[in-house]
């Protein structure tokens, strides 16, 4: 046995030990390679965005925020069947693609709970017709499958977590802080359409107002570099559109979101130290890429 790391090449992933490196690659599919132990073996793993498909039964895993292993779900599409509903497991529905769902996922992941809540990702080109008809009629990512209920909306989610599961707290005791939290939180919806509807028009003109509130926002607090000085669900909800937001402005639009703001230079750089988030990361250009067809095409 060896520690090996995951590439992808060709549509085939290849797996390179330490004693008999080949060349690897960052992101399968957009998803970053991890490290595992296994025997060296190779499969096929088409696209993340279809069913995965494991030749040999070999297992991919991504590492977790406590160091362990956690296996990577196949996701599911129309021809998939329905997991257990009410069976007493906790589950996370999501789509890997989705950022309103990776708020959810980033919240299980920083509050430790891999073993807890279960992922269960869907394919939303392909959606399985039974998720709308028995899981959640929105049909939407995430919901939340606790306690014989189902939530949804991702904010509702995020602080339904945090307020019913073990691990770190992630929303302040303090009451200011509290009402800032509560303040950018209603935001950022205002922030998403502001953003995208910039996409059609010049960007730095019309971008520049919400990333400008942000920067003010970062500098209210000065005990740490996120939003209300430490690490909170007010990061996680702003994290996966400024994912997407920064990558896509500046290859399509030559707009950096950072220049001439350096709080929310800092801010970016502390959360893409979290391994709780960088487990959710897709590929940058891939995210721009989706982003390019749904907004560019339509101007």
């Amino acid at each position: 046995m060896g520690t090996f790391i995951v590439s992808n090449k060709s549509s085939f992933l290849t797996l390179s030990s330490s004693t008999n490196p080949t060349p690897t690659y960052q992101h399968i599919k957009g998803v970053p390679a991890y490290k595992f132990i296994t025997t060296t073996t190779r499969f096929l793993l088409p696209s993340l965005s279809s069913s995965s498909y494991i030749k040999n039964k070999t297992t991919v895993t991504m590492a977790t925020a406590t160091g362990f292993p956690e296996v990577l779900p196949p996701i599911l599409n129309s021809t998939s069947d329905q997991p257990p509903l009410f069976d007493g497991t906790t589950r996370l529905y999501i789509s890997f693609i989705c950022p309103y769902a990776q708020r959810a996922w980033i919240t299980r992941n920083c509050k430790g709970l891999q073993e807890k809540i279960k992922l269960v990702p869907i394919d939303l080109q392909n959606r399985p017709a039974w998720y709308k008809e028995k899981v959640y009629p929105p049909n939407k990512v995430p919901s939340l499958e606790h306690n014989n209920e189902i939530k949804g909306e991702s904010l509702d989610v995020i602080k339904y977590l945090d307020q019913h599961f073990e691990g770190p707290s992630l929303y302040p005791d303090d009451p200011s802080k509290r009402e800032f939290a509560e303040e950018l939180l209603s935001y950022t919806e205002t922030f998403n359409t502001t953003v995208t509807t910039s996409f059609k028009e010049d960007a730095e003109t019309q971008a520049g107002a919400p990333f400008d509130y942000l920067e003010g926002a970062l500098s209210k607090f000065n005990n740490g570099p996120f939003f209300l000085g430490q690490f909170s669900l007010v990061d996680i909800a702003y994290a996966p559109f400024i994912e997407r937001f920064q990558q896509f402005l500046f290859d399509f639009k030559k707009y950096d979101i950072t220049e001439g703001r350096p709080k929310l230079a800092a801010w970016i750089e502390g959360i893409n130290k979290l391994e709780g988030y960088k487990q959710t990361k897709r590929d940058p250009q891939e995210l721009a890429e989706i982003y390019k067809k749904r907004f560019l095409t339509r101007v």
